[in-house]
């Protein structure tokens, strides 16, 4: 058995309200949670556990019944308009109350000069709080590859704000063509944790496709095509693993939030254990 840290992410299990999720968490056998405060798209259905205190306090409730740690706070989108102070302290408030260590952040925005600036900002006002901001890349946003991410993570971190990380997801990492040689650059203190997931078939042309991979129609890990076995042994061997694996298809099937957060944490640790 792999001692390397689990946790069960929003995106695998979305239909569970956040105290369900816990639960389930705790009866597949993960160790942590990563908790969705902001919705990822207007579209989706959205459990307001920042603005609804009896759910956030039923949640406080579950993760002590069952130990479970809070991982991550998502998703926390740097928008050109974005505030950062206005739009996300009381958000990072509530991440750090429940124990969290780590954020989710996309940057979509295509004005590098004016992501930095937020980004650095949102480390800031991470920093008092224990809380460390990763940058995800992902190929439709403004930090599309793990080129570009680094860029921004470095620029910030050279301003002073050592709690800037950057966060690699196994699906993004392929369908963005970023390299295993540029990750190897990276340093292992930028990179607190990671997420893992599997996806079949070669890049889609399209960025609708792959928006709709990216949401719908990832795979277990070891049941696609990326070579995930190379991408851990690049990824710094202690960063614990969110397992962020929505599969729709199943849903509809009928298999339950509980059976895919087992299916998905047996095969990431058969993965770990035999890589």
């Amino acid at each position: 058995m792999s001692d390397r840290l689990f946790s069960l992410a929003a995106l695998t299990v979305l239909e569970l309200s956040p105290p369900d999720m816990v639960e389930a968490a705790a009866t597949a056998g993960y160790d942590a949670v990563g908790l969705r405060l902001i919705p990822a798209t207007p579209e989706e259905h959205h459990y307001p556990l920042a603005s609804d205190a009896g759910l956030l306090r039923r949640t406080r409730q579950r993760l002590g019944e069952t130990g479970l740690r809070v991982l991550d706070i998502e998703i926390l989108r740097l928008r050109p308009d974005t505030e950062v102070g206005r739009d996300f302290h009381r958000v990072l408030e509530i991440g750090a109350e429940l124990g969290a260590s780590e954020v989710l952040v996309a940057g979509n925005d295509e004005d590098h000069v004016r992501l930095v600036d937020n980004f650095a900002s949102l480390c800031e006002l991470a920093a008092p709080l224990g809380l460390h901001p990763h940058l995800e890349f992902m190929p439709w946003t403004g930090a599309k590859n793990l080129s570009q991410a680094q860029r921004i993570v470095s620029a910030v971190r050279d301003a002073g704000h050592t709690n800037a990380c950057l966060l690699v997801d196994a699906f993004h990492f392929n369908r963005s063509s970023s390299r295993l040689e540029e990750l190897a650059e990276i340093p292992a203190e930028w990179t607190r944790y990671a997420q893992l997931c599997d996806v079949a078939g070669p890049v889609p042309a399209s960025m609708e496709k792959i928006l709709h991979e990216a949401r719908q129609q990832r795979c277990f890990p070891g049941d696609g095509d990326i070579d995930l076995k190379a991408l851990l042994r690049t990824l710094p061997p202690e960063a614990p693993l969110s397992l962020e694996i929505p599969t729709e298809s199943l849903r509809r099937q009928g298999v339950t939030a509980l059976e895919r957060a087992r299916l998905a944490l047996e095969k990431a640790r058969t993965l770990v254990a035999s890589r």
